[in-house]
């Protein structure tokens, strides 16, 4: 909050407060080093370091049988439709009341066309497809991850497939699930993530020319500034730090 002394008039005038002149460290953050978020935080994961949360990295690992509920069937209803599963399905996870098959990424369109077709699956419907960054955790970094609905049995699981970030590559499943097509988009416009056999892979919500993916944890926080009814608001590392 600015102090104020009084104009001529008997106006008060704003005055700027001492420590916040250009040229005073707290307008010049120190840039922070790989790993590291704002605000000083460090080691957490946590880029944007405002939480400081600190979260425990676990090994992915298979959950025991039984899982419970319908997951179960549609574990063994995959097993049955689907000859390579054994080859396929990298892990099979319960967690939290969910299901996620961990597919490996040369196989994901296959997989989700056995989904979709069997008539002990019906998966008729792909909701979202989006993208996660382990970096520092995984060396397969990027996953791209798949929630599927079936209208039919009224069930839902995901599928999950983790690229590396030198050889990003997945196969498209747009001609599986045309609702995919915008979604593959905007990961690979964040993340990086090429989608072979994709119709039209080009950025969504950056513009054409831009360097980079966004979302990527490895990705530059300072942003470019925002002009906001009038008035420039500066990139997130060029603001005031309270350290």
């Amino acid at each position: 909050m600015t102090d104020s002394k009084p104009s001529t008039g008997g106006v008060p005038v704003p005055v700027t407060p001492a420590g916040a002149t250009s040229g005073a460290p707290a307008e010049f953050p120190p840039a922070a080093p790989a790993g590291r978020g704002m605000f000083g935080n460090q080691g957490t994961g946590d880029v944007s370091g405002f939480g400081g949360l600190v979260r425990p990295q676990h090994a992915i690992e298979d959950s025991p049988r039984p899982y419970g509920g319908y997951f179960d069937e549609v574990r063994d209803a995959l097993e049955e439709a689907y000859p390579a599963f054994g080859e396929a399905i990298e892990h099979v996870v319960v967690d939290r009341g969910e299901l996620t098959l961990h597919i490996r990424p040369e196989r994901i369109a296959e997989v989700c066309q056995v989904m979709r077709d069997d008539p002990a699956l019906r998966f008729e419907l792909c909701s979202s497809v989006s993208g996660v960054d382990y970096l520092g955790t995984d060396e397969r970094r990027l996953h791209v991850v798949y929630q599927l609905t079936s209208m039919t049995y009224r069930r839902r699981v995901r599928l999950e497939a983790a690229v590396s970030a030198e050889e990003p590559h997945l196969p498209s499943v747009t001609a599986v699930y045309p609702t995919a097509d915008w979604q593959e988009r905007e990961a690979y416009d964040m993340f990086g993530v090429v989608f072979d056999g994709h119709p039209a892979l080009t950025r969504i919500l950056m513009p054409d020319d831009w360097e980079g993916h966004p979302q990527r944890k490895d990705y530059p926080l300072g942003g470019v500034p925002v002009e906001y009814k009038g008035a420039e608001i500066p990139p997130p590392d060029k603001r005031r730090s309270y350290q």
